[in-house]
């Protein structure tokens, strides 16, 4: 039986990238050296994995792709969307509807994408 156990996120600094998605998701850090962190939450656990000469993947995918992206599921997108760049996130593009429900991309402070989405 295989069982789900860590989204894998590469990155130059797995301190400061854990602390923003312990602080973003409400986790917890676990393991930890400079090489590998955990950050486990209710919903889902995050390995960050320090890599040498890393460079960002871009969104959409261009001439470096992303690799992966991760979906988060928000109630307020402004309210979230704001407490994410106030803890380092970069706003990239907004994909909602007229009826306010769609999805919001966002860079974390490594350049991975990730999407704040609603109903």
């Amino acid at each position: 039986m295989i069982r789900k156990t860590h989204v894998i996120i590469d990155c130059p600094d797995t301190t400061s990238l854990a602390r923003f998605y312990a602080d973003l998701l409400g986790g917890e850090i676990g393991d930890t050296d400079s090489e590998w962190i955990t950050v486990t939450t209710p919903t889902v656990r995050l390995g960050f994995q320090r890599v040498e000469d890393y460079r960002a993947p871009e969104w959409p995918g261009q001439q470096i792709p992303q690799q992966l992206h991760l979906d988060f599921e928000v109630d307020d997108f402004q309210a979230e969307g704001d407490r994410a760049v106030g803890l380092g996130a970069r706003h990239l593009e907004d994909h909602l509807g007229d009826d306010g429900t769609g999805f919001v991309v966002y860079l974390d402070p490594a350049g991975h994408p990730f999407c704040l989405v609603s109903g």
